[in-house]
């Protein structure tokens, strides 16, 4: 499904739509609300639709009270055939974590800082069932980085071209491995520019040491940037997240390699559907060809999916959700 030129679907694909649906955060009580008002029912252990398929953005982990919940209904869906799924940065973190030295298997880690307070929950609600979580880690393998259909594509955080089309030539199926995983820890790397752009997108580091503290009381100096501006001239231009740039920056001209490090998804590409970013409000769209999907349901706001039907400009229309 992931070569170049984009794969034509199959008859069957054409003729049903896909549900594309956005962070979970181990939220799995709201994501069975979001199935069942989108017309999934329960058949034995699986959700199902009679005409559609779900594809799920990738961070079903962490922060969320029913992680265990949300992992068997997305991976009971994706081995029945019914659902689709891609890698988050969480699922990214987590195998990082996890892989023991020397990349042969996966244990519970030992973490500290914001990695122990990002998987707290996740480890907690499996700190008496490693051998279940070792055989998610395993699943979190198996996860591709992005999909790409003849009329959209799906990544967690950003699709970068230049970065993605080497990828898939050597990986059609968009899976990465062990050794990838290995690679991918050494900053850098190409596998590292791969991973962490796919799941984590684009940052900039805000100058002169300033510091953000998140909603999660987390300190940061980078802010997360999006994808779609044309000429983009200032940190306002770009910024992409709902913890705001400390005023005296919005208007900060961007320096030239900080706009080199930038991407632009054209609006003649193919519809994109991306999570990762913590929107908030009534879900709308960043441009006629891209949807976030992630509007902070952990954190009180939505658990949002929009209903595909093939249309080359996105209908604001088709969004669905659940309130937290």
């Amino acid at each position: 499904m992931l070569v170049e030129p984009a794969p034509k679907v199959s008859a069957s694909e054409t003729d049903q739509g896909f549900d594309l649906i956005g962070d979970v955060h181990g939220c799995g009580d709201l994501l069975e609300c979001l199935l069942e008002r989108m017309g999934y029912q329960r058949q034995g252990e699986v959700y199902t639709h009679a005409s559609r398929r779900a594809i799920f953005l990738g961070d079903l982990i962490d922060r969320g009270p029913h992680v265990q919940k949300a992992l068997d209904i997305v991976r009971r869906m994706v081995d029945a055939g019914t659902a689709l799924v891609v890698m988050g940065n969480h699922e990214a973190h987590a195998l990082k974590q996890c892989l023991r030295e020397g990349g042969r298997d996966f244990i519970l880690p030992r973490v500290g800082g914001r990695s122990e307070r990002v998987m707290h929950e996740t480890l907690k609600q499996f700190e008496r069932a490693p051998g279940l979580w070792a055989s998610y880690l395993e699943w979190f393998l198996e996860m591709p980085l992005c999909l790409e259909f003849e009329h959209f594509r799906v990544a967690h955080a950003c699709w970068d071209e230049t970065l993605l089309r080497p990828f898939l030539a050597e990986h059609p199926d968009g899976r990465i491995d062990r050794r990838f995983l290995l690679a991918a820890s050494e900053t850098g790397s190409p596998e590292h520019r791969v991973l962490d752009r796919t799941t984590r997108g684009t940052q900039l580091r805000l100058p002169n040491g300033q510091m953000i503290r998140s909603l999660d009381g987390t300190r940061r100096g980078l802010f997360r940037t999006h994808f779609w501006a044309r000429s983009p001239q200032t940190y306002g231009d770009v910024v992409f997240q709902p913890d705001p740039l400390p005023p005296e920056f919005e208007d900060q001209l961007l320096r030239d390699d900080e706009r080199r490090r930038l991407v632009h998804y054209d609006p003649s590409q193919r519809p994109l559907f991306v999570g990762h970013y913590w929107c908030e409000g009534i879900p709308s769209l960043a441009t006629p060809n891209i949807a976030c999907l992630d509007y902070s349901a952990v954190r009180g706001g939505r658990l949002v999916a929009y209903r595909f039907n093939g249309e080359s400009a996105l209908d604001a229309g088709r969004f669905c959700w659940v309130s937290a």
